[in-house]
């Protein structure tokens, strides 16, 4: 499957879901990374008008969990996150949010991604580290 119909696959799977509700779309893959964008508005916002800091982390989570599948045999296998840290280093209002999760370890039962979040301008918004586990479909 060529990259463009393996994303429009994964993002077929966003429907009825929080990242249908966040406008989350992914939007770039490579062997060792994949990239979704969220677009910044109120309807991500916290009281103050920026970014809220737990749909930045849905976000990373979200690309996070998703790069993990490239890596399993989905009919036998399933990803479930266990951890997610992140930071957040920049605030924004409006615009556009990109992140990237690059693999840092791909075990057979737990893989360990960076997710970095820039806006359209490439400036750091967020830095997270996700860690998923492996498991058996039963």
């Amino acid at each position: 499957m060529d990259t463009k119909e393996l994303l429009k696959a994964f993002n077929a799977r966003n429907k009825n879901t929080l990242m249908e509700t966040l406008d989350i779309e992914y939007v770039a893959i490579g062997d060792d990374f994949l990239t979704a964008k969220m677009p910044v508005s109120p309807k991500v916002h916290q009281p103050y008008g920026q970014l809220h800091g737990g749909a930045t982390a849905a976000l990373a989570e979200t690309v996070g969990s998703a790069a993990s599948n490239f890596f399993i045999d989905s009919k036998d296998q399933f990803v479930n996150g266990i951890q997610l840290s992140i930071n957040h280093i920049k605030s924004k209002r409006e615009g556009v949010v990109f992140a990237t999760a690059k693999n840092i370890h791909k075990g057979k039962t737990t893989h360990l991604w960076e997710v970095t979040i820039v806006d359209e301008e490439d400036n750091l918004i967020s830095v997270a580290k996700m860690t998923n586990i492996i498991l058996a479909k039963r």
